[in-house]
């Protein structure tokens, strides 16, 4: 068992983007902050799926060439190997909590955006 706050972890870029609270050992879990009309690039996993549940805001999803929005509430699933892109096509900030699993060290690849 481990705690944690939030506020113990950092943002990847600063006040924005991806933020791990756990890495494994058998799952990811963090927080995913987009500024208005910031974007996290298109990228898939070989073996991890990959949840979203939107806490603040919209985000728009692009999976495999499809656009989902996503606003406060939603859950939305990513299988292994289905490319996603995620666009903050707002004026306000967006906020997602997302957890991968099963957990591999080194899974993400970065795909073209079509």
């Amino acid at each position: 068992m481990f705690k944690l706050n939030e506020s113990d972890r950092e943002y990847r870029f600063g006040d924005s983007g991806p933020k791990y609270l756990m890495r494994g050992p058998r799952a990811n879990f963090g927080i995913v902050v987009l500024k208005p009309g910031q974007d996290f690039n298109n990228h898939y996993h070989n073996l991890m799926e990959e949840n979203f549940f939107i806490l603040e805001g919209e985000i728009e999803f692009t999976i495999d060439g499809k656009k989902v929005l996503c606003r406060k509430g939603d859950f939305i699933h990513v299988e292994p190997k289905e490319a996603h892109y995620l666009n903050n096509i707002s004026d306000s900030i967006a906020k997602a909590a997302f957890c991968l699993a099963p957990y591999q060290e080194k899974d993400k690849v970065e795909a073209p955006l079509d």
